[in-house]
């Protein structure tokens, strides 16, 4: 069998004429046509690689190629056969199509005109657990599945997202070149890298994404306290995301947040973000991080905190009618210093810091669980550029894990650990003003409970467990001996 993957195979033939053009083998095939995967069949062809794109409502795909792939290296195709047969072999297939059911659906179209080795990539946000599946499958059938996360939004599949692609490393050394060509470039090279077998894409995908969920409550939370314990407006805000920006916390979510509350109204004058109902939507990513956490036992509050957060602020008319009835503290406003601006920013730097630490903190157990050896300093790389949660601090986790791989928490890291200790005052600070305004924190809460909690030599847990071995008899270690032990606690009362 050829490996098109070379680099001779790549090369496009002297001859770049429309016939040529139309002549030529696709590199490549992308099988959806919504905005993700339209950006990414441009990236894909602007990046010198020949295309085919299928989409099963025909108009869709005539509407593709008289728009926006006008004049380009692209051939739309009417026919999951015809699709298949203009591509070279071992013939690569991206899916860009809504995660679940649809995915299967066309791999069972594909799978009658597919040959041996032949490889089906799903760039979609599908469940690792269905990736995991989907990989069994197809490698029975001499097939080879690649599961691969991309982030970065429309404009990262257009020009570059951060991409995790995971399954048989021989279809990711067939993928390399293209996949290279088209991720986002930070100083550290490609955002790109072979994750590990399986579902591990995904997965790593599906955890960036809870990352992603704490990493924009907990700047909420910060936007919050500005606005109703500061009585700042939203133009001031966001010069001071603005500003903060440009230090420590400098990342794209900070960016964009400076942006939406700058943007005002055109028919109301108001900022627009005033004007947005207070409902934030979730697909489903984030509650799969902390479903998977739970059954890995390993915490991650401020994660579990912002899918929280998310959930109740879709319960609009209940709280409409709950805050007539129940009351809070009626705090007064204070004034916004340079030294709770300051606190602020602390506590943001510390909470994305721990909220981090949790997100690489589940990767561990979940590498042993499901034997997908990840590289958590490549991880982190791969994540500086393109994807939504890049940020400055990146480049300290990748440094934590490149130092020791083995790395049990990224809190203990010493790059870590002095900006963990040196912000906690202002962590607490920061609480005791929101509390005492009525101003609900679940993430940044959650991210300090979590840091005290493993910070703690000595936790309560000696009472809990007591109370189990008194109405259940479910025994007790002690720390003075060896063994397992067991009381009748009512005896001796």
């Amino acid at each position: 069998m050829v490996d098109s993957g070379s680099v001779a195979e790549t090369e496009l033939p002297a001859d770049s004429s429309a016939a040529a053009k139309q002549q030529r083998e696709r590199h490549f095939g992308v099988v959806g046509l919504a905005v993700m995967g339209e950006n990414l069949a441009l990236n894909i062809e602007r990046n010198g690689f020949p295309i085919a794109v299928y989409n099963r409502t025909p108009e869709r795909t005539k509407e593709f190629l008289s728009e926006r792939a006008s004049g380009l290296d692209i051939q739309g195709k009417f026919g999951i056969a015809e699709f298949v047969k203009s591509l070279a072999r071992p013939r690569r297939i991206l899916l860009m199509v809504k995660a679940g059911p649809p995915v299967d659906s066309v791999i069972q179209e594909l799978k009658p005109y597919l040959d041996p080795d032949d490889m089906i990539i799903d760039g979609g946000n599908s469940y690792f657990k269905d990736s995991e599946r989907r990989s069994k499958e197809l490698e029975a059938e001499g097939l080879r599945f690649v599961g691969m996360g991309v982030s970065g939004g429309e404009e990262g599949a257009l020009w570059g997202p951060s991409l995790m692609p995971g399954g048989p490393e021989s279809a990711y050394k067939i993928l390399e070149p293209v996949l290279t060509a088209i991720a986002a470039k930070s100083d550290s090279g490609p955002c790109v890298t072979h994750i590990g077998p399986g579902g591990s894409g995904h997965y790593v995908k599906m955890v960036h994404n809870g990352i992603e969920y704490g990493d924009m409550q907990l700047i909420a939370e910060i936007y919050d306290i500005m606005r109703r314990a500061l009585g700042l407006s939203a133009a001031e805000i966001s010069d001071v995301f603005t500003e903060w920006n440009k230090g420590k916390l400098s990342s794209f979510l900070i960016e964009i947040t400076a942006e939406v509350l700058k943007y005002q109204d055109p028919e109301t004058g108001t900022p627009l973000v005033d004007l947005v109902l207070d409902q934030a939507e979730q697909k489903g990513t984030g509650r799969w991080t902390s479903e998977n956490a739970l059954e890995l036992a390993t915490p991650i509050p401020t994660i579990d905190a912002a899918v929280f957060a998310r959930t109740i602020s879709s319960m609009k008319a209940k709280r409409v009618a709950a805050s007539t009835i129940l009351s809070g503290p009626q705090a007064n406003q204070v004034a916004a210093s340079a030294e709770i601006l300051s606190d602020l920013e602390n506590a943001l730097y510390f909470a994305k810091f721990s909220s981090y630490a949790q997100g690489m903190a589940l990767l561990r157990p979940a590498a042993d669980a499901y034997q997908y050896n990840l590289n958590l300093a490549e991880i982190a790389r791969i994540w500086k550029a393109g994807c939504i949660i890049r940020a400055a601090l990146l480049d300290t986790i990748m440094q934590a894990f490149s130092q020791n791989p083995e790395l049990d928490n990224l809190l203990l890291a010493p790059q870590v650990a002095p900006v963990i200790n040196e912000s906690s005052d202002s962590v607490r600070r920061v609480v005791t003003l929101a509390r005492n305004a009525g101003i609900p924190i679940p993430a940044i809460s959650g991210s300090l409970d979590y840091v005290d909690s493993y910070r703690t030599a000595s936790l309560p847990a000696n009472l809990t467990q007591a109370q189990r071995d008194f109405f259940g008899a479910h025994t007790y270690k002690r720390i003075d001996r060896e063994g397992v032990f067991h009381t009748e606690w009512g005896a001796n009362t």
